[in-house]
């Protein structure tokens, strides 16, 4: 793998962060969050940072690393197998480069990115454990 460990731990962290969030429900927030019962601390709002942080950190890999990266969704998600390595990274390579979404807005719209990312170094014998 051409990425390193610590950027897919810190991506899996921060995807983590993004999929425990949720729509505004609570739309008469007050002040006091011990008040609201702390609800309003798992709500996506427009001033949460995660997703933005997500996009920056994607965007500052290089295309070995992403394409790392799409390979451990690809892997994690049970699509190819641990010893398909070098074919998923060419699938995500060739993904990427015929997509019309972006690579952080493709991962930011696979629910469960986080367990994927993790599954997949699993399958590949890595822990951010």
């Amino acid at each position: 793998m051409d990425i390193a460990l610590d950027k897919v731990c810190d991506l899996i962290i921060r995807a983590r962060a993004i999929d425990v969030k949720e729509g505004i429900t609570d739309p008469d927030s007050g002040s006091n969050p011990t008040d609201d019962g702390n609800i309003d601390s798992l709500m996506a709002g427009s001033d949460d940072a995660t997703e933005e942080e997500v996009r920056e950190v994607i965007a500052g890999l290089n295309d070995d690393e992403r394409h790392d990266l799409i390979a451990l969704v690809y892997i994690g998600r049970g699509d190819m197998e641990p010893e398909e390595w070098g074919a998923a990274v060419r699938f995500a390579r060739e993904r990427e480069d015929a997509a019309s979404v972006s690579t952080a807005d493709w991962l930011l719209g696979i629910p469960n990115l986080a367990d994927l990312l993790d599954e997949g170094l699993n399958a590949m014998g890595r822990s951010c454990a």
